[in-house]
C-alpha cells in the first residue's frame, strides 16, 4: 500500500511539474498614464444669461475627446476657510443649491458631451436678474475618471477623497 501511495504521489509531482509549449504572445499593455484620472481647474468662469433657455450658462471645451464610459465630476469653489492658520479651499460638488431671499432658489448643475462640459445656473425666478456674485468670476474643478477604475465605495462628494484615491496633485488650467 505504501508503494502504491508513493507511486501515485511521484506520478502527481511528475505530471504537475511538466511544462508545455510556450503559448502565443499576449496583447500589448495599455499605457497607464493615458487612462489615469484627469483634472482641470477653470477660472474665471463667467456665466451668461440665455434668452432661449432662461438659464445662466457657460460652455467649457475639454482638451481631448472623452470615451463614453468616463465619469465627469464638477466641483465649485464655495469658500476659502482658515484651518490651523492656513487658507484652505472649500469645494462643493455639483449640483449645488442656494436658497436666496424669500423663496428664490438657484442650483448650479452641469452636463457633458465627449468634447465639453456645460455649466448652468437654474432657478425658480427670472435668472436675468441674478446677482453677479453667483455668475461672475467663479472657479470650477473638473475631474474625469476612467469608469473601469472607479471603486464602488468612492466618495465622489469629497474632492479631497478623489484626489487621494487617484493621486491627483495638481489641476491643469483650461
Amino acid at each position: 500500500m505504501k508503494k502504491i501511495s508513493f507511486l501515485l504521489f511521484a506520478l502527481t509531482v511528475l505530471l504537475t511539474s511538466c511544462e508545455g509549449d510556450q503559448g502565443p504572445a499576449g496583447l500589448n499593455g495599455i499605457n497607464a498614464d493615458e487612462y489615469a484620472a484627469q483634472s482641470f481647474e477653470v477660472s474665471p468662469v463667467n456665466f451668461e444669461y440665455s434668452n432661449d433657455t432662461g438659464l445662466q450658462e457657460v460652455n467649457i471645451a475639454l482638451p481631448y475627446d472623452l470615451p463614453d464610459s468616463d465619469v465627469v465630476l464638477v466641483y465649485r469653489l464655495d469658500d476659502v476657510v482658515t484651518i490651523d492658520g492656513q487658507a484652505t479651499d472649500a469645494w462643493s460638488p455639483l449640483p449645488q443649491n442656494f436658497f436666496l431671499n424669500n423663496t428664490d432658489i438657484i442650483q448650479y448643475v452641469f452636463n457633458h458631451t465627449y468634447a465639453d462640459v456645460q455649466l448652468f445656473i437654474d432657478g425658480n425666478f427670472d435668472l436675468s436678474t441674478l446677482e453677479n456674485a453667483y455668475t461672475q468670476n467663479q472657479v470650477f474643478r473638473i475631474v474625469i475618471l476612467p469608469a473601469d477604475n472607479i471603486s464602488l465605495d468612492l466618495d465622489t462628494s469629497n474632492l479631497n477623497s478623489i484626489m487621494e484615491t487617484y493621486n491627483i496633485t495638481n489641476f491643469e488650467a483650461l
